[in-house]
């Protein structure tokens, strides 16, 4: 895979690092994409991680592993995943929106993005421990701040493929929502696939069920954001949710998830046919 490695504020180890990642190709596939995935693969066995025994230390150092800064590095040179950042900064700008934060936002390309085009626009990058390369990127950047205290206070919320990896992504969309204003706004892409061993099986049931958790949690579906994998989302009257439905709803997802896979697998070929 090729990844351009000019950028200055790239320390000499980190970008020996990266350099020998990078020298570590699978044996087929030349696609750049699975090559990053292969690589984020090699990591998470080396620290042997596992996606059903969880053992947060190992995985912690796996997160902190050089490999994630060239997945950042990989995303900004890669034309489908900015295209995706782009529509998502399009909207937040077309919006007016005055307060946003990009949750498990890595070293601020969305950030930056969102800059780029309105920096009047106050962003805050939520990540509790932000690199060393994340904080110089920033630097010139008077809208953006690192913070690892998630306020209550934003209009808007965005998450790009972060609940895929936690243990209870509920939990964590509980506290996203809590976040946001009353009438405010989530922008929230998943990625309940396992595509990569970090993506957590317990959670691929939320492919299918997502939307109704965020209904039974306050929200409101807008819509697929166009030109991207996020969907948006509309706050309503601040309530309390009921936690008691909610975690019988998550069994209940669970249980039905190979059934409704089995289904889809069956039933996606014949829509082809049908449609083509």
């Amino acid at each position: 895979m090729e990844v351009e490695l000019t950028s200055k504020d790239l320390t000499a180890n980190e970008k020996l690092a990266i350099e020998c990642l990078m020298e570590k190709k699978g044996s087929t596939d030349r696609d750049d994409l699975k090559q990053m995935w292969y690589l984020m693969d090699l990591v998470w066995d080396d620290y042997e991680c596992n996606s059903k025994k969880l053992n947060w230390d190992k995985i912690g150092q796996f997160y902190s592993h050089p490999v994630w800064l060239l997945n950042g590095l990989f995303i900004e040179q890669d034309d489908v995943s900015m295209g995706h950042r782009h529509a998502i900064s399009d909207w937040v700008v077309q919006s007016d929106l005055t307060s946003v934060v990009d949750y498990g936002g890595g070293f601020g390309t969305l950030a930056k993005l969102i800059a780029d085009k309105d920096d009047q626009i106050k962003i805050d990058i939520y990540e509790p421990y932000p690199s060393d390369f994340g904080l110089k990127r920033i630097n010139g950047y008077k809208s953006i701040d690192f913070t690892d205290v998630l306020k209550n206070e934003y209009q808007c919320l965005l998450s790009t493929d972060v609940l895929e990896h936690v243990e209870d992504p509920l939990s964590s969309f509980s506290t996203m929502i809590d976040s946001v204003h009353t009438g405010g706004y989530l922008v929230i892409a998943n990625c309940f696939y396992p595509v990569i061993k970090c993506h957590l099986p317990r959670n691929f049931h939320f492919r299918f069920t997502f939307d109704l958790f965020a209904k039974l949690m306050g929200l409101e579906r807008i819509g697929q954001l166009n030109g991207s994998h996020a969907t948006i989302y509309k706050k309503g009257a601040q309530k309390a949710i009921n936690w008691g439905l909610v975690r019988k709803a998550e069994v209940l997802s669970k249980f039905t998830f190979p059934l409704i896979q089995f289904a889809v697998s069956i039933l996606r070929p014949i829509k082809r046919l049908i449609f083509k």
